[in-house]
């Protein structure tokens, strides 16, 4: 059986940037066969329209071409997802963007199409794959080894012993400084020729490097890492003579002219020093206060550097005066608007925009009076001031004077920049040079001298010879290389937007010139073909870079020559000297160069304290991390297993990823141990970055002690360690640290190559304990170093070290001693020949105790471990030894348990709120509560994975529920007792197999310690939680199974809201599964089942769903008790159902229409038998065990008939059992229910200002405010949407009775007289805009029923028709959205889609719908309903209705917007747009949903989707009537 295909999930927000925290795509190394890389984007995103995502993942077997982009089309699908895989066949630093019309804002108007854009470039980085004598090495297993190759000794012999002994230490990689050759001043940094290695070291040049490179990873098993130096060459390269275009001059960037003319008058100044009788050698401050003086007056005075800053006003003037009076009158400079009212301005405010936009290149310093004002800008000005200028007259002395003013006015400022950079550059000289001569922490230089001028120059004047004197001489002095405290590393500071080599800020470096390459090739085509062959030369022999000066070298340059590198050597590492000064600017050049890793240093750590956090930010995860591995449940990544199958594929997250580090003990620019804190720090201090799960590092002279820094210029010295040679190096005592350092590495590369990547890192004073470990076999090393920082020596032992249900066994106890008094110190710098280290051994103590029961470990110190020691030890836990390892065994299994539960089986697993639990329990039992968290939403496992879900992601060790489960295993009790216990009832044997499941997986981590319980309990929850909600899904219809996360977590609501309830059955005598209105508000007894909610979550949560037998037990059960001709709001399962809706029965009558046309032979419905709880006809009340009860049982189609007849002759009556008994609000004269038929329209009046028969149904409850008895919304007359579905119920009926299906033609109106619903259903349509519509026009009122004084909003549908206060007919309000998606045929399309329109703007808010258009006196947005104050509107939260917003209703209006939208679509790409307008409103809903731990959409909100403490978090309408859009849509598309 062939292995699982790896699919990495990458998952695209709506702008087509990565869904990944930190936006970092870093991925593994490339596998054999290849993993793939799958975009995921929602099938309406923005990006959808006319895009494309464009990848340049070369396809397998073709070149990387960073420029070549393969387009895939994006095909918009509102209901799936898209998923694009592209295979990922090598490392490499890769990238993304997508292209697309953006979607214009919706308008009825035709709207200009939006112009194509490009996204940003997003970056995937690809790890490449190193492999070292045939074995996989991990970057993180690499142990590297720095060594500055021209200290090495005579090649290949001396070479060949240090390489020995690099190898016995177990380091696998060894980093070469620059073998090309040296310039004068022989630093390795400073290379003469990039093409040619240093002939004295290499005679046969490629020819012996090619050689050691090979003899090196074969006889040795040492990889091989160089610096490339690109950013600058050495200031005596010979090619730069023939092509000084490679660096910046005044030619090149004559913007550094001031800064070479400043540079050129210093070295004059420092020759000058003994004629100008200055002191030639600086050794008092006063000296270098009395030379900085002259030097002001002798260097900054006569240069006049203030030409360079200020404008010539004579010459100026000049040029702008002949421009005006020759008639240059630009027009389009006169009307701009910057220079509208320009005559009233200020001299000031003048000046400014004469600076701002007369003065080309305004903000750089270039030539001598080289800002200047652009002389037709000049003259637009004048004309201005005096108009325009007669070409036979000469300018007047006034407009010669105003002009002459004004260019004073503009020079101030430049002025004021001039004394401001003159202030700088003095500061700067003087520190400067203070710090070189004077101050004892700096060189003290001595004497000025020819070749050791007062300040170091900043340029390198070519010689002038035979090659160079046929260049400009501007071109022959180029400005050196150096760098900038805090300087932006995206900025080039020898470019022309920075001063800083006139401002002396450059720290420089006098050997080195900077290289100035451009943006590309076309910019200086012999520099970026000479260093591409360079870089390539590298490639062809070294596994990776060490980029030298990265943050200094220009992005667009790495990223070039990188590229090149990579086509030689596609499984490059890349490591980076990286000092950008922001964690943010370290991403931009990672992600866009693919650096594999930063270098980082422990050396910097001032203090144990300080060492601890950088040793943990390197250390690797913490010990107990969650599994981010694991596929999460209502994701995009179960959307893709749900759609594959899972058999074929491993599908994976793509994790969060850090910028990983390469931590060096030391490097080979910085201080050692026995310089900066004690040499004793050795031993600990490598040891603490052994320990650590990144690619370390070290330096030849750290394990041998080398007294002080190399320096790698001046040095000439040879290396010398004790190492090197032929003689075998044992583990352990010995001279140095190499016997020990050879332990450390060999562990490090085990670790790093088996995976042990958590990690515990603990400070104690002078102690830092690191325990890593192997997150699945749990063993790990333990490590104890004694830091030997001075100054810091407590004599304090670190008290013992408790780990949990632990095994230990001792590996070694080492203590560094070592000679570092003075004496000692000079006699091992005084070697002529060699670079040695200090006399040192390490020495074998006993300085730790075990101690343990079996169980628990406790490692003791001994007072022998003194600073400088290390104790290593490995452990191990007993019991995670299972056969198919711990991880893979608590993973496996699940979707079997689970995989024959059906949807009422997972209401239980996964779901019921506290109040469900409770009443099945007998109130025994509720939902679990988590100390200092509280509790859980549900039982079920959706209860767990709430909490669990943001624990797992982010790692939150911390938190509470972690916390408890280290405390105690009552969770685990808690969760396995459940399933079990509940498996035992009735009905629920299929939870036999998930309890036994949990049961084994549970039993399988008791014994393993608390701290490990977190992580492992979290495997098997969501193990259980992901198998459980797949499961569901694909019990789902077709089109859930295969849509969005969204449509899937829409879906499981109806999982959620659907289950047994003891007290809230649908039948008085017999237990069904019943749909809760909403949780926890709605979930038991009377409260759960309100049959106006039932009936328009149906076809979402059911029908769309497939569950249409839920369905049909719901229809025929609120069919069983209609009486009145209405079905009950308040079932009360059918024992005490309360009638007081007049629309819960016209939603019934839509949900059995929408049942006949989704469900397989749904027709069949209507023949179905209905055992009538009352007797049909008959408004006899009588309760439910009385004989009558039940004893007819007419059709279906007989109930619809009765609604129908009932309504037709008019129902008025008094609610059964009325009074303080049913409804303690409501006042007498609301309990008594008119509805009525005006045939005159066919239109359905009904209630009365003392109650509210629609679903707006707030009662005053106030007696304080006065409100007590007063419906918020009485919505009395004809409501919007009964009219709506009064229809849509008429002509379904009509159109069945003519198919001969139902029976009945209509109904008697009395009187004898009798209406078919055809002619009932026309009646209205005829009737109903006249009726409801309110024209945009006020002339055309008179064609509409229309009081112009009470309108508010024109172009919009009335909320009501002859209520009983007129003003509220004409409410805006988001109740006509459901009679147009009911009943589209009633509206004129432009008058739908205008009114649709209005509502968006007006009452569509993030989430919800408000209830009332915020523009009505009666607004109030913010409901609450425990507020008992004196205000009328809102006390007891009497304005539910009135501006809160609904989520349900969102549905609705969406439906209505993309049914009408779509109609005046003509265009496929038309089309698509109506679909985006949809998505684009379906944001909020779809982040409301992620972030809920309910897992549910709200009731309502407040204000624009505020917080509503009293709303019932997951409503099933919320989730349903967005379903039903989908479903639409499906249909739409």
């Amino acid at each position: 059986m062939s292995p699982a295909r790896q699919i990495y999930l990458l998952p695209l927000k709506d702008d087509g940037s990565p869904d990944v925290p930190g936006d970092y795509v870093y991925l593994p190394p490339s596998t054999d066969p290849g993993y793939v890389l799958r975009f995921i984007i929602e099938g309406t995103s923005s990006i959808c329209r006319q895009g494309s995502l464009w990848v340049n993942i070369p396809e397998e077997g073709k070149a990387f071409d960073r420029q070549s982009f393969r387009e895939f089309r994006l095909q918009p699908n509102f209901n799936e997802n898209i998923q694009i895989d592209i295979p990922v066949p090598t490392a490499g630093a890769f990238a993304y963007y997508v292209t697309f019309t953006p979607l214009p804002d919706f308008s009825v108007e035709a709207v200009k199409t939006p112009e194509p854009i490009k996204g940003p470039i997003h970056y995937i980085d690809v790890s490449p794959r190193l492999t070292l004598q045939g074995k996989d090495l991990p970057l993180n297993a690499l142990s590297i080894f720095s060594v500055i190759s021209k200290f090495l000794g005579e090649y290949p012999t001396d070479w060949d012993r240090h390489l020995n002994g690099i190898s016995q230490r177990n380091y696998n990689m060894v980093h070469f400084t620059p073998l090309m050759q040296r310039g004068a001043s022989n630093s390795p940094y400073s290379i003469f020729d990039q093409v040619s290695f240093d002939s004295e070291i290499f005679p046969k040049g490629e020819a012996d490097v090619a050689s050691l490179v090979s003899r090196m990873e074969k006889d040795y098993g040492l990889l091989t890492l160089t610096d490339v130096v690109w950013n600058h060459t050495a200031h005596n390269s010979k090619w730069l003579e023939e092509h000084p275009e490679a660096g910046y001059s005044a030619e090149t960037a004559p913007w550094l002219e001031s800064a070479l003319e400043l540079d050129t008058a210093l070295l004059k100044f420092s020759d000058d020093l003994e004629s100008l009788e200055l002191p030639t050698e600086f050794t008092k401050v006063e000296d270098l206060v009395t030379a900085m003086n002259i030097l002001r007056k002798e260097v900054i005075d006569k240069l006049q550097l203030w030409e360079f800053y200020a404008i010539d006003v004579k010459a100026n003037a000049k040029t702008i005066l002949e421009a005006w009076t020759n008639g240059s009158n630009e027009e389009t400079i006169i009307e701009a608007d910057y220079l509208k009212n320009f005559k009233q301005l200020s001299s000031k405010e003048q000046a400014q925009i004469v600076r701002e936009h007369g003065i080309a290149n305004s903000n750089q310093v270039r030539g001598r009076f080289e800002r200047t004002v652009d002389a037709k800008f000049g003259a637009a000005i004048l004309t201005i001031l005096f108009g325009k200028s007669d070409k036979n007259q000469s300018a007047s002395e006034e407009s010669e004077a105003s002009i002459s003013k004004l260019l004073d006015a503009v020079n101030l400022p430049l002025y004021e920049e001039y004394d401001a950079d003159v202030a700088t550059i003095m500061d700067q000289l003087f520190n400067r040079i203070k710090y070189l001569r004077i101050d004892d922490h700096g060189p003290k230089l001595g004497p000025v001298t020819k070749e050791n001028p007062l300040i170091e120059t900043y340029f390198t004047r070519l010689p002038l010879n035979e090659v160079t004197e046929k260049h400009n001489p501007k071109a022959l002095a180029l400005a050196n290389n150096g760098w900038i405290w805090n300087a932006d590393a995206m900025r080039d500071n020898a470019g022309p937007d920075s001063k800083a080599y006139l401002r002396r800020e450059v720290i420089v470096w006098g050997d080195c010139v900077k290289l100035r390459y451009g943006n590309s090739p076309e910019d200086n085509p012999f520099l970026w073909e000479f260093m591409t062959k360079y870089t390539r030369l590298m490639a062809k022999y070294f596994s990776g870079f060490r980029i030298d000066n990265c943050h200094s070298t220009p992005l667009v340059v790495a990223e070039y020559l990188l590229d090149e590198a990579r086509k030689v050597r596609p499984n490059l590492t890349v490591f980076a000297e990286l000092f950008t000064g922001s964690e943010e600017a370290d991403y931009v050049f990672v992600k866009r160069l693919g650096i594999n890793a930063l270098i980082r240093e422990a050396m910097q750590a001032w203090s144990t304290a300080e060492l601890s956090r950088l040793v943990h930010r390197h250390g690797g995860r913490p010990i107990g991390s969650f599994d981010v591995d694991l596929p999460s449940a209502g994701s995009s990544h179960a959307i893709a297993s749900a759609k594959s199958g899972d058999s074929d594929e491993k599908i994976t997250h793509i994790r969060p990823s850090p910028v990983q580090a390469l931590f060096m003990d030391c490097t080979h620019d910085n201080e050692v141990p026995a310089q900066k804190r004690d040499a004793r720090d050795t031993l600990p201090n490598a040891a603490l970055v052994a320990l650590c799960d990144s690619a370390i590092g070290s330096v030849m002279g750290y394990d041998e002690l080398y007294p002080k820094l190399i320096d790698l210029v001046h040095e000439t010295r040879q290396y010398d360690s004790p190492f090197s040679g032929t003689q075998k190096l044992e583990i352990g005592a010995g001279a140095g640290i190499g016997g020990v350092k050879k332990l450390l590495n060999e562990l490090h590369t085990m670790m790093g190559a088996e995976g042990y990547d958590e990690t515990h890192i603990h400070h104690d004073g002078e102690y830092i304990t690191v325990h890593r470990v192997h997150p699945k076999t749990r063993k790990g090393i333990f490590l104890i170093a004694h830091t030997a920082f001075p100054g810091n020596e407590s004599g304090a032992i670190l008290p013992p070290t408790q780990i949990a249900g632990t095994q230990a066994k001792h590996i070694g106890s080492w203590v560094l001693e070592a000679k570092v008094d003075d004496e000692t110190k000079a006699q091992t710098l005084a070697d002529e020949k060699y670079l040695k280290g200090l006399p040192s051994s390490t020495k074998n103590i006993e300085s730790t105790k075990i101690e343990g029961d079996g169980k628990d470990l406790a490692i003791s110190v001994l007072d022998t471990l003194v600073p400088g020691s290390i104790a290593l030890f490995e452990t191990w836990i007993p019991g995670t030894e299972h056969a198919s390892g711990l991880d893979n065994f608590l993973s496996s299994g699940a979707d079997e348990a689970f995989g024959e539960l059906s949807l009422i089986d997972l209401n239980f697993a996964l779901y019921r709120c506290d109040a469900e639990e409770r009443d099945s329990s007998d109130g025994q039992d509720g939902v679990y509560s988590i100390p200092k968290h509280g509790p859980l939403v549900y039982a079920g496992l959706q209860g767990w994975w709430s909490v669990l879900e943001d624990v797992i992601k982010y790692n939150q060790l911390g938190h509470p529920i972690c916390d408890h489960l280290r405390e105690g295993q009552w969770a685990l009790d808690y969760v396995v007792g459940r399933m079990e216990k509940v498996a035992s009832k009735e009905g629920y044997a299929s939870l036999h197999k998930p309890a036994a499941w949990l049961r084994e997986k549970l039993d399988a981590v008791r014994g393993l310690p608390s701290f490990l319980l977190p992580r492992y309990f979290a495997i098997i929850v969501q193990v259980a939680y992901n198998a459980a909600w797949k499961r569901g899904i694909h019990q789902f219809s077709e089109n859930v199974r295969h849509g969005q996360e969204f449509v899937h977590q829409l879906a499981m609501v109806s999982v959620q809201q659907t289950g047994f309830v003891s007290s809230a059955s649908l039948w008085p005598n017999k237990q069904v599964r019943s749909l809760a209105a909403g949780l926890p508000h709605f979930a038991v007894d009377w409260a759960r089942c309100w049959g106006r909610d039932v009936f328009i979550s149906i076809r979402g949560l059911f029908l769309c769903t497939g569950r249409f037998d839920d369905a049909k037990e719901h229809i025929i059960a609120f069919a069983s008790v209609l009486k009145h001709g209405m079905i009950p709001n308040l079932l009360s399962s059918g024992k005490l159902p309360r009638y007081n809706s007049r629309d819960s029965v016209w939603f019934f009558l839509q949900a059995i229409q929408d049942y006949t046309n989704m469900a397989p032979d749904g027709i069949k419905i209507l023949q179905e038998k209905v055992p009538r709880r009352f007797l049909p006809y008959d408004d006899t009340w009588f309760p439910f065990d009385d004989p009558r009860a039940y004893s007819q049982s007419p059709s279906l189609l007989e109930v619809i008939q009765e609604v129908f007849q009932r309504h037709a002759l008019g129902m008025s009556f008094r609610e059964y059992n009325a009074g303080s008994d049913l409804d303690v609000q409501m006042k007498s004269e609301g309990f008594q229910i008119d509805v009525k038929v005006d045939w005159n329209t066919g239109i359905v009046f009904g209630g009365s200002q003392d109650n509210c028969g629609t679903w707006q149904d707030k009662m005053g409850e106030s007696v304080k405010a006065g409100n007590k008895g007063f419906p918020g919304t009485p919505r009395d007359g004809a409501s919007i949407e009964i009219t709506g579905l009064l229809y849509s119920a008429l002509a379904w009926v009509s159109k069945l009775h003519e198919s001969k299906i139902y029976s009945h033609e209509g109904v008697d109106i009395g009187d004898g007289k009798s209406v078919t619903f055809k002619e009932w259903a026309d009646k209205i349509k005829n009737n109903f805009e006249r009726c409801y519509y309110i024209p945009i026009d006020s002339s055309e009122d008179s064609q509409y029923e229309v009081d112009a004084n009470i309108v508010n909003r024109r172009g919009i549908y009335k909320d009501l028709y002859k209520s009983g206060k007129p003003f509220e007919d004409y409410q805006l309000r988001s109740n006509f959205p459901i009679a147009m998606a009911v009943a589209p045929a009633l509206f004129t399309p432009e008058k739908a889609l205008t009114a649709l329109s209005i509502a968006d703007s007006a009452i569509v808010g993030p989430v919800g719908m408000a209830t009332l258009d915020p523009s009505d006196l009666n607004y109030h947005p913010y409901y609450n309903n425990s507020e008992d104050s004196e205000d009328f509107s809102t006390s007891k939260g009497r304005n539910y209705h009135q501006g809160p917003e609904w989520v349900w209703q969102r549905g609705y209006y969406l439906r209505a917007l993309l049914s009408f939208d779509i109609l005046r679509r003509k265009t496929p790409e038309e089309r698509i747009e109506s679909f985006q307008q949809v998505t684009r409103r379906l944001d909020g809903c779809k982040k409301a949903l992620r972030e809920s731990p309910w897992k549910g959409l709200t009731e309502l909100s407040n204000k624009n989707g505020e917080h509503c403490a009293d709303s019932s978090p997951t409503q099933a309408w919320s989730a349903g009537c967005l379903l039903d859009l989908y479903y639409d849509a499906a249909k739409l598309s």
